[in-house]
């Protein structure tokens, strides 16, 4: 396994900058998270790092050797892709199989790899079936299984989960972190899904028009975030005009429905999420949410409360 680092990399398609003088160093072993809207860039950085397209500026390493010009097969990166992107006419087991076959690998070291890697996503039994009678998440594995059947040094998923339906997309983000923990393998994640990125990755690099916002470990980047786009973007905001001009902003799950002894509020509406109640807040001109948990008699629409926070739970943005 190896590690990645991207130096001043810089994409333009014309006027449009997708990815602008972005660095980056991936560790051996580490999972890191490119999140942010859509055109943020965060595709064209994945693209770029397994050689399907060209920087227009900046170096490409992986283990150190500068790949910026190498091809894809030369990167020894696995990929994951949204579509699964599966041979149709062919078994699991020879989806699986196909990365070692395109490499000449013996066919005794394919068979016994394939099974290995059918029996660590789950799909042990299911070799001879075709892509067509598994469901979505269980090709998705199989999409998983042939990334990293070969060893790859890199392993970078293109929203993989995202074609997936909400509970069964939790169940496999569970499984691919162990998944990665397991192998080791240095891996990067492209995702839009703000609760996939901060549930997966040691760090999380969030961009905003092909620029770097923040690169910090999910809880640092939530709770400490570097600007006012990443505190917006990652989750609910709530945010505090500070006497300097500046602002602050204070999560929802922070603050603290109480009879007294803050700023008064009047309860606009309340919104049941199972284990958590979302409250929406107005004090004044201004609005506020809270997340509090599903006990005892909730908040209900109309009634006065005062919101309370810790000094500590505050964090000033640009």
């Amino acid at each position: 396994m190896t590690d990645i680092r991207l130096e001043a990399i810089s994409k333009h398609y014309g006027a449009v900058r997708a990815a602008d003088s972005v660095d980056l160093a991936v560790a051996q072993g580490e999972f890191v998270t490119i999140l942010g809207p859509s055109g943020s860039g965060k595709t064209t950085l994945l693209s770029l790092i397994a050689g399907l397209s060209q920087p227009s500026a900046g170096r490409i390493l992986i283990g150190g050797r500068d790949v910026t010009a190498s091809p894809p097969q030369q990167r020894n990166v696995g990929l994951v892709f949204q579509s699964y992107a599966l041979f149709p006419h062919m078994s699991v087991f020879d989806n699986v199989a196909f990365p070692l076959r395109v490499r000449n690998t013996t066919a005794d070291v394919v068979g016994d790899r394939v099974m290995a890697a059918l029996e660590l996503v789950q799909l042990h039994g299911m070799a001879q079936r075709r892509p067509a009678q598994l469901s979505g998440g269980q090709q998705q594995r199989v999409a998983l299984a042939r990334a990293f059947v070969f060893e790859p040094d890199i392993l970078l998923l293109d929203e993989p989960l995202g074609a997936l339906d909400r509970k069964l997309r939790e169940e496999l983000q569970v499984e691919l972190k162990q998944l990665q923990r397991r192998l080791g393998v240095t891996t990067i994640l492209v995702t839009h899904d703000q609760e996939e990125a901060l549930s997966l990755s040691d760090r999380v690099m969030v961009l905003d028009g092909g620029q770097v916002q923040q690169i910090a470990a999910p809880q640092e980047a939530y709770l400490r975030p570097a600007n006012r786009f990443v505190a917006d973007f990652l989750g609910i905001a709530n945010f505090i005009a500070l006497p300097d001009g500046r602002e602050a902003v204070v999560r929802p799950e922070r603050i603290r429905l109480e009879a007294s002894g803050g700023r008064d509020a009047i309860v606009a509406e309340a919104v049941y999420l199972g284990q958590i109640i979302r409250y929406h807040l107005t004090a004044g001109e201004d609005k506020f949410v809270a997340a509090a948990p599903f006990v005892g008699r909730p908040h209900a629409i109309g009634d006065h409360v005062s919101l309370t926070w810790d000094a500590a739970d505050v964090w000033p943005v640009a």
